[in-house]
Protein backbone atom coordinates (compact mmCIF):
# COMPACT_ATOMS: atom_id res chain seq x y z
CA UNK A 1 0.00 0.00 0.00
CA UNK A 2 2.43 2.25 0.25
CA UNK A 3 3.71 2.46 -3.36
CA UNK A 4 -0.19 2.95 -4.18
CA UNK A 5 0.13 6.38 -1.36
CA UNK A 6 3.74 7.44 -3.01
CA UNK A 7 1.91 7.49 -6.76
CA UNK A 8 -1.06 9.31 -4.93
CA UNK A 9 0.74 11.94 -3.86
CA UNK A 10 2.91 12.42 -6.41
CA UNK A 11 -0.14 12.84 -9.03
CA UNK A 12 -1.73 15.16 -7.00
CA UNK A 13 2.04 17.23 -6.59
CA UNK A 14 1.78 17.08 -10.08
CA UNK A 15 -1.79 18.53 -10.44
CA UNK A 16 -1.10 21.50 -7.66
CA UNK A 17 2.55 22.08 -9.80
CA UNK A 18 0.61 22.40 -13.21
CA UNK A 19 -2.33 23.93 -12.32
CA UNK A 20 -2.16 25.62 -9.49
CA UNK A 21 -4.70 25.98 -5.83
CA UNK A 22 -7.55 25.90 -8.23
CA UNK A 23 -10.23 23.63 -8.86
CA UNK A 24 -8.01 21.62 -11.73
CA UNK A 25 -4.93 21.57 -9.65
CA UNK A 26 -7.36 19.18 -7.26
CA UNK A 27 -8.27 17.46 -10.33
CA UNK A 28 -11.69 18.89 -10.45
CA UNK A 29 -12.91 20.12 -14.10
CA UNK A 30 -14.18 23.16 -12.71
CA UNK A 31 -15.91 25.05 -9.20
CA UNK A 32 -19.21 24.68 -9.87
CA UNK A 33 -18.88 21.13 -9.29
CA UNK A 34 -16.32 21.42 -7.03
CA UNK A 35 -18.74 23.17 -4.69
CA UNK A 36 -21.86 20.68 -5.92
CA UNK A 37 -19.82 17.92 -4.68
CA UNK A 38 -19.62 19.93 -0.97
CA UNK A 39 -23.51 20.47 -0.68
CA UNK A 40 -24.00 16.87 -0.23
CA UNK A 41 -20.97 15.81 2.07
CA UNK A 42 -22.23 18.96 4.27
CA UNK A 43 -25.97 17.58 4.69
CA UNK A 44 -24.02 15.54 7.31
CA UNK A 45 -22.90 18.50 9.43
CA UNK A 46 -25.41 19.78 11.82
CA UNK A 47 -24.30 23.95 11.71
CA UNK A 48 -26.52 25.16 14.93
CA UNK A 49 -23.75 24.09 17.33
CA UNK A 50 -20.14 24.66 16.99
CA UNK A 51 -18.19 21.43 15.60
CA UNK A 52 -15.01 20.53 14.77
CA UNK A 53 -14.34 18.29 10.75
CA UNK A 54 -11.25 16.46 9.03
CA UNK A 55 -11.00 17.48 5.65
CA UNK A 56 -9.14 14.16 4.69
CA UNK A 57 -7.41 14.73 0.82
CA UNK A 58 -8.17 18.33 1.58
CA UNK A 59 -5.85 19.92 -1.15
CA UNK A 60 -5.27 23.32 -1.00
CA UNK A 61 -8.33 24.17 1.74
CA UNK A 62 -11.65 24.58 -1.33
CA UNK A 63 -13.78 23.49 1.08
CA UNK A 64 -12.86 26.19 3.53
CA UNK A 65 -13.43 28.88 1.10
CA UNK A 66 -16.96 27.07 0.20
CA UNK A 67 -18.08 27.19 4.21
CA UNK A 68 -17.02 30.86 4.05
CA UNK A 69 -19.32 31.32 1.43
CA UNK A 70 -22.19 29.34 2.33
CA UNK A 71 -22.16 29.24 6.16
CA UNK A 72 -20.22 32.35 7.38
CA UNK A 73 -21.55 32.21 10.83
CA UNK A 74 -20.88 28.61 11.34
CA UNK A 75 -18.34 27.86 13.48
CA UNK A 76 -16.26 25.11 12.56
CA UNK A 77 -12.49 23.99 13.68
CA UNK A 78 -11.10 22.45 10.45
CA UNK A 79 -8.19 20.18 9.99
CA UNK A 80 -7.59 19.69 6.30
CA UNK A 81 -5.26 16.68 5.43
CA UNK A 82 -3.35 15.69 2.53
CA UNK A 83 -1.01 13.31 1.35
CA UNK A 84 0.83 15.91 -0.71
CA UNK A 85 3.12 17.87 1.01
CA UNK A 86 3.22 20.35 -1.73
CA UNK A 87 -1.03 20.43 -1.16
CA UNK A 88 -0.30 21.04 2.71
CA UNK A 89 2.42 24.18 2.14
CA UNK A 90 -0.16 25.52 -0.39
CA UNK A 91 -2.86 25.40 1.43
CA UNK A 92 -1.05 27.24 4.99
CA UNK A 93 0.16 29.72 2.68
CA UNK A 94 -3.52 30.50 1.43
CA UNK A 95 -5.08 29.96 5.10
CA UNK A 96 -2.05 31.71 7.54
CA UNK A 97 -4.80 34.10 8.83
CA UNK A 98 -7.61 31.73 9.65
CA UNK A 99 -7.46 30.92 13.14
CA UNK A 100 -9.77 27.90 12.83
CA UNK A 101 -7.70 26.19 10.39
CA UNK A 102 -4.90 23.31 10.91
CA UNK A 103 -3.11 21.21 8.16
CA UNK A 104 -1.38 18.08 8.40
CA UNK A 105 0.54 15.71 6.03
CA UNK A 106 -1.30 12.04 6.54
CA UNK A 107 -2.39 9.05 4.88
CA UNK A 108 -4.84 8.91 7.77
CA UNK A 109 -6.97 11.84 9.71
CA UNK A 110 -4.30 11.52 12.54
CA UNK A 111 -6.77 13.00 14.95
CA UNK A 112 -10.53 12.80 16.07
CA UNK A 113 -13.36 15.86 15.39
CA UNK A 114 -16.74 15.70 15.32
CA UNK A 115 -16.87 14.82 11.53
CA UNK A 116 -15.10 13.88 8.58
CA UNK A 117 -14.94 14.38 4.90
CA UNK A 118 -13.54 12.87 1.94
CA UNK A 119 -14.46 14.63 -1.67
CA UNK A 120 -12.86 12.85 -4.60
CA UNK A 121 -9.57 11.47 -2.96
CA UNK A 122 -11.03 8.07 -3.47
CA UNK A 123 -11.99 8.23 -7.31
CA UNK A 124 -8.33 8.19 -9.05
CA UNK A 125 -7.36 4.82 -8.81
CA UNK A 126 -4.06 5.48 -11.11
CA UNK A 127 -4.00 2.52 -12.87
CA UNK A 128 -4.24 0.40 -9.72
CA UNK A 129 -6.02 -2.94 -9.58
CA UNK A 130 -9.33 -3.03 -8.39
CA UNK A 131 -8.51 -5.00 -5.48
CA UNK A 132 -5.85 -3.76 -4.06
CA UNK A 133 -7.81 0.41 -4.84
CA UNK A 134 -10.82 -1.16 -2.97
CA UNK A 135 -8.31 -3.01 -0.10
CA UNK A 136 -7.34 0.74 0.15
CA UNK A 137 -10.34 2.59 0.20
CA UNK A 138 -11.84 -0.19 2.82
CA UNK A 139 -8.35 1.18 5.01
CA UNK A 140 -9.80 4.51 4.90
CA UNK A 141 -13.43 4.40 5.51
CA UNK A 142 -12.70 2.59 8.48
CA UNK A 143 -9.88 5.27 9.36
CA UNK A 144 -12.66 7.91 8.94
CA UNK A 145 -15.25 5.83 11.73
CA UNK A 146 -12.40 5.92 14.33
CA UNK A 147 -11.86 9.70 13.36
CA UNK A 148 -14.88 10.67 13.86
CA UNK A 149 -17.23 10.78 16.94
CA UNK A 150 -20.65 11.83 15.17
CA UNK A 151 -20.15 10.59 11.40
CA UNK A 152 -18.32 10.57 8.18
CA UNK A 153 -19.04 11.31 4.16
CA UNK A 154 -17.81 10.16 1.45
CA UNK A 155 -18.11 10.58 -2.76
CA UNK A 156 -17.83 7.94 -5.35
CA UNK A 157 -18.15 7.89 -9.39
CA UNK A 158 -20.45 5.98 -10.71
CA UNK A 159 -20.08 3.70 -13.82
CA UNK A 160 -20.23 5.08 -17.31
CA UNK A 161 -22.07 3.31 -20.34
CA UNK A 162 -18.09 3.28 -22.21
CA UNK A 163 -15.91 1.13 -19.73
CA UNK A 164 -13.36 2.95 -21.08
CA UNK A 165 -13.86 5.99 -20.23
CA UNK A 166 -11.75 7.27 -17.99
CA UNK A 167 -9.81 4.16 -17.13
CA UNK A 168 -7.97 5.85 -14.58
CA UNK A 169 -10.63 6.60 -12.37
CA UNK A 170 -12.49 4.24 -9.99
CA UNK A 171 -16.10 3.80 -10.47
CA UNK A 172 -18.25 1.88 -8.23
CA UNK A 173 -21.84 1.31 -7.41
CA UNK A 174 -23.83 1.93 -4.10
CA UNK A 175 -24.25 -1.54 -3.13
CA UNK A 176 -20.60 -2.21 -2.92
CA UNK A 177 -19.85 0.48 -0.20
CA UNK A 178 -23.27 0.83 1.43
CA UNK A 179 -23.01 -2.81 3.26
CA UNK A 180 -19.68 -1.68 4.41
CA UNK A 181 -20.10 1.32 6.03
CA UNK A 182 -23.62 0.31 7.74
CA UNK A 183 -21.07 -1.74 9.92
CA UNK A 184 -20.57 1.77 11.54
CA UNK A 185 -24.05 3.44 11.71
CA UNK A 186 -26.58 4.65 9.58
CA UNK A 187 -26.17 5.34 5.90
CA UNK A 188 -27.74 7.65 4.01
CA UNK A 189 -27.29 7.31 0.34
CA UNK A 190 -27.60 10.20 -1.53
CA UNK A 191 -27.89 10.58 -6.03
CA UNK A 192 -29.53 12.43 -8.64
CA UNK A 193 -27.54 15.93 -7.91
CA UNK A 194 -26.58 16.59 -11.38
CA UNK A 195 -23.30 14.42 -11.36
CA UNK A 196 -22.57 11.05 -12.35
CA UNK A 197 -21.48 10.13 -8.90
CA UNK A 198 -22.93 9.46 -5.78
CA UNK A 199 -22.70 10.60 -1.81
CA UNK A 200 -22.53 8.48 1.33
CA UNK A 201 -23.57 9.82 4.91
CA UNK A 202 -22.48 7.68 8.31
CA UNK A 203 -23.86 8.70 10.95
CA UNK A 204 -22.61 6.66 13.98
CA UNK A 205 -24.75 4.83 16.10
CA UNK A 206 -25.71 4.60 19.21
CA UNK A 207 -25.54 8.25 19.01
CA UNK A 208 -22.57 10.30 20.75
CA UNK A 209 -23.49 11.69 24.42
CA UNK A 210 -24.04 15.34 24.62
CA UNK A 211 -21.87 17.62 25.74
CA UNK A 212 -22.68 19.43 29.08
CA UNK A 213 -24.72 22.32 28.39
CA UNK A 214 -25.70 21.89 24.85
CA UNK A 215 -28.56 19.05 25.81
CA UNK A 216 -29.25 15.71 23.51
CA UNK A 217 -29.69 16.13 19.60
CA UNK A 218 -30.29 13.58 16.96
CA UNK A 219 -28.69 14.03 13.78
CA UNK A 220 -31.80 14.63 11.08
CA UNK A 221 -32.10 12.95 8.15
CA UNK A 222 -31.77 15.16 5.32
CA UNK A 223 -33.16 15.30 1.62
CA UNK A 224 -31.20 15.13 -1.19
CA UNK A 225 -32.77 18.06 -2.01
Amino acid sequence: MRELQTKVRNYYSGTLQRHGPTPLGVDWPNVVSQYLRFVQLLKLCHFGQPFSLNDFGCGYGALLEFLAMRHGDAVVTYRGIDISPAMVDAARVRWANNRRAVFAVGSQCGALADYSLVSGTLNVRLGHPVPEWEAYVAAILTDLEASSRIGFAVNFMLPRDDATAGAGLYRTVPERWTPFCERFGRVELITGYGLREFTLLVRKTPPPTARPGTGSRKAARRSPR
